[in-house]
């Protein structure tokens, strides 16, 4: 079992950057696929970054060049840096992790844990 703890969120102007942080319990870190998702009111959960076990990384669209994310296995926590921040990115972002063997990177369904969610609201 892995348990995940997002923290960062909050409200930021437009232009702005908040640095999301997510902790994960457990010996086996290293071994998991982490990303990261986020949900607006109204809207379906969608992808916003990945990273896998050899430190690779995928980015929606929506986000690339704009989002960072990055993992550090010593610390058991995944990060996702977020410069230039949009109206449009306000939503509750979630991490997620995915043990053996790896589903899609992309898919909500092929991550086993999820954390609670940390709210980032963008003002215009």
């Amino acid at each position: 079992q892995v348990q995940l703890v997002e923290s960062g969120g909050g409200l930021v102007q437009a232009g702005g950057s908040l640095r999301l942080s997510c902790a994960a319990s457990g010996r086996t870190f290293s071994n998991y696929k982490m990303g990261w998702f986020r949900q607006a009111p109204g809207k379906e959960r969608e992808f916003v970054a990945a990273t896998t076990t050899g430190a690779r990384t995928y980015y929606a669209d929506s986000v690339k060049g704009r989002f960072t994310i990055s993992r550090d296995n010593a610390k058991n926590t995944v990060y996702l840096q977020m410069n230039s921040l949009k109206p449009e990115d306000t939503a509750v972002y979630f991490c997620a992790a995915d043990p053996p063997p790896y589903g899609s990177i992309w898919s909500i369904s092929s991550y086993n844990y999820w954390g609670q969610g940390t709210q980032v609201t963008v003002s215009s």
